[in-house]
């Protein structure tokens, strides 16, 4: 990071501080490059503008956010709390959900990936709320894919401006892109059925433009089965290559999570991984998506749809830039 993106970016959370204390929340850092702790809310629909000014910006500046002790919230008030920060997706473009208004995640992914990728109208953010945990495991990473572009080499920004990815919802739950792990094969079977039940094919760039803040970041995760031209040895090298930059424990923050915590993150700044490593135990958490827009690159250049429709899905949402961010 050059002097002024480091001035730049004191100047903007100082500029920042000033929004929340108006708003009289407090926003407590968690790691450099992302995650930060919300108090002083009470989650809901009925929150002051400030409040909810003070929210998306501490989101759009740390990529992930948690909040404890919102014991208060269920199924309904989880979503009217959505409904204030943008416009709540349906709960999934294939996956049929208990609840017409949010999805019920059991089990853990288990795999790198950002929410919903295989569409071009990526959600902008994700809200998960904690509904019943196991005794132990089942913590959530996020990383920083912001971080990671900017950390690159002069060659390789080059490189990743230039390329473009298809990401699919067909991908392959068996063969593990990552080296850790893939998605948790004691349900695969059941769960890819469903998951597959409509094919969705889209070209996003691997590096796109936050609409809301400038930044440049990595749009990957395991969703992305090729890049445009190059062949399929070279997309795994490749792919193995960036997704190891944004996984450095340094870009990540890790949540051990307990009953009436609340997360949300950025999911165009960021990726997550579910941890299954609690055993046969119960882990539920409800998850609202709100609206997002279509991805552009450096050049501005926008995502195509190779196949599939997400119409019933999500609106496309057309965000302003954020006044802290000012171009």
């Amino acid at each position: 990071m050059t002097l002024a993106q480091i001035e730049d970016r004191t100047e903007r959370e100082q500029a920042a501080q000033q929004i929340y204390r108006d708003a009289g929340i407090t926003v407590d850092k968690l790691g450099e490059h992302i995650g930060a702790r919300i108090g002083q809310v009470r989650l809901g629909g009925d929150l002051a503008p400030k409040q909810v000014e003070a929210i998306r910006l501490a989101l759009a500046i740390n990529k992930t956010i948690v909040f404890e002790g919102q014991d208060q919230l269920d199924d309904d008030s989880q979503y009217a709390f959505a409904e204030l920060l943008g416009d709540p997706t349906a709960p999934h473009p294939t996956v049929t959900s208990r609840g017409e208004q949010l999805l019920t995640i059991e089990g853990a992914a288990n795999s790198w990936h950002s929410d919903v990728t295989f569409v071009d109208r990526i959600p902008k953010a994700s809200i998960l709320r904690a509904v019943t945990l196991p005794s132990y495991g089942g913590a959530t990473t996020w990383a920083s894919t912001v971080a990671a572009y900017e950390q690159l080499p002069k060659p390789l920004r080059a490189l990743t401006e230039e390329l473009w990815a298809t990401h699919t919802n067909l991908y392959d739950y068996v063969g593990q892109k990552e080296p850790s792990g893939g998605v948790d094969v004691s349900r695969k079977a059941e769960h890819y059925k469903e998951f597959t039940s409509s094919e969705y094919q889209t070209l996003h760039p691997v590096v796109r433009v936050h609409p809301e803040t400038g930044e440049r970041s990595l749009l990957l995760g395991h969703f992305a089965k090729e890049f445009r031209g190059l062949k399929s040895s070279e997309f795994a090298d490749l792919y193995q290559l960036l997704q190891a930059r944004i996984t450095k424990l340094e870009n990540t923050f890790r949540w051990n999570w307990k009953l009436g915590d609340v997360a949300i993150w950025d999911n165009r700044a960021t990726q997550h991984y579910g941890i299954a490593d609690f055993g046969n135990q119960q882990r539920e958490l409800h998850r609202i998506t709100l609206a997002g827009d279509v991805p552009v690159d450096v050049h501005g250049q926008a995502s195509q749809v190779l196949q599939g429709d997400a119409t019933h899905y999500s609106v496309v949402e057309e965000p302003a830039r954020l006044s802290v961010f000012a171009a």
